[in-house]
């Protein structure tokens, strides 16, 4: 996210005021002002090439920047989906735009050159476990916060949440909590809203799900944290979409190679068989898009597992369960030597 403020005016200023304003702003992708009214409404773009082509015309630069403005601007609304629409603007090499509301009052400053969408869902993220299994490194540590290269496990996942415009984020928390809480705060230093779900009792891995008193989208992402992986998020939220799923499990594909021919048999009889086939089985990814109505499933403070929710759904034929092959790099840091070969495959690896 943009310090958004740099790259406001007011319309009423004059045109050497924004000129001053752009000549501050020294990345060559964010040279835009977006012009606003006395009451925060946008109204206009303005760039160094504007005021350059009002002054050719006539103007002067004295005179007020709505002379000058382009009021014929692109931009984002935080109430409709906007996928499709920053793809097209990312093609016609558009690089900053502004998101606004209903009344067009300006809310944010999106950086395209960074974010590679915005997605309408809430994100949780599961980060209470004790984490045993690394001891002593968990000690004192909260697993989440044990560093993968420069960073916490967990803020590789937040740092990839935030590069798809999920900026709404949750995170349940227990053992050792105050070290994540602080680290994050309130989310202002990464230009999100953090909430912080604190567990009395463990939850499991969806329990937590009870505690959001009110979603702010009708889907929600939960992710365990101590995964670190490149999975893309659009995608995966494309295709739980067209599947018109109320829930999507992202799936690890796990091939097991059988040394020897198989037999397919009925009773004695051999039918068929299989010279040294290999098997694809796919093992549960620890993220999820889930419906936020599901939450009613969901028990307070009652222990209640993913899987748990999968096992109703498959029981109720009236709700979509899909799975989404997760084909990119995942690995659930869970043992010293899943530790390990984080610490080097991160040299290799673009996570955001």
């Amino acid at each position: 996210m943009n310090n958004m403020e740099q790259h406001i005016v007011n319309l009423n200023a004059e045109a050497r005021v924004a000129l001053r304003a752009l000549d501050l702003l020294r990345d060559f992708v964010s040279r835009t002002l977006f012009v606003v009214d006395n009451d925060h409404k946008l109204v206009g773009s303005l760039t160094d090439g504007d005021i350059r082509r009002g002054l050719l015309n006539g103007l002067e630069i004295s005179q007020p920047i709505f002379s000058f403005m382009n009021s014929n601007f692109k931009f984002l609304k935080n109430s409709q989906e906007n996928i499709l629409l920053i793809k097209e603007y990312k093609k016609n090499g558009i690089q900053l735009i502004p998101l606004i509301d209903d009344n067009y009052q300006l809310l944010d400053v999106i950086d395209l050159t960074k974010t590679k969408t915005i997605l309408p869902v809430t994100a949780l993220i599961m980060a209470g476990g004790r984490g045993e299994r690394l001891s002593p490194f968990t000690d004192t540590c909260p697993k989440p916060m044990l560093k993968i290269g420069n960073k916490p496990i967990i803020e590789h996942n937040i740092d990839r949440l935030i590069a798809y415009g999920i900026s709404d984020i949750y995170i349940s928390v227990k053992y050792l909590k105050e070290q994540i809480m602080n680290y994050f705060g309130d989310g202002t230093a990464k230009g999100v809203k953090i909430t912080y779900l604190e567990e009395k009792d463990p939850l499991g891995t969806l329990g937590a799900l009870s505690l959001i008193e009110n979603f702010s989208y009708d889907d929600c992402l939960v992710m365990n944290s101590d995964l670190l992986t490149n999975i893309d998020f659009e995608d995966f939220y494309n295709f739980y979409t067209e599947n018109k799923a109320c829930m999507s499990v992202a799936s690890i594909p796990y091939n097991v190679n059988i040394p020897y021919a198989v037999l397919e048999t009925e009773g004695n009889q051999v039918s068929a068989f299989s010279e040294k086939p290999t098997y694809t089985y796919y093992s549960n990814g620890g993220i999820y898009l889930i419906k936020s109505h599901l939450k009613k499933y969901v028990n307070k403070d009652t222990f209640f597992n993913a899987t748990d929710l999968m096992d109703i759904l498959i029981e109720d034929d009236q709700h979509q369960l899909v799975h989404y092959p997760l084909l990119g790099y995942w690995l659930d840091i869970g043992k010293h030597q899943d530790f390990i070969k984080a610490q080097e495959d991160i040299k290799h690896i673009n996570l955001t």
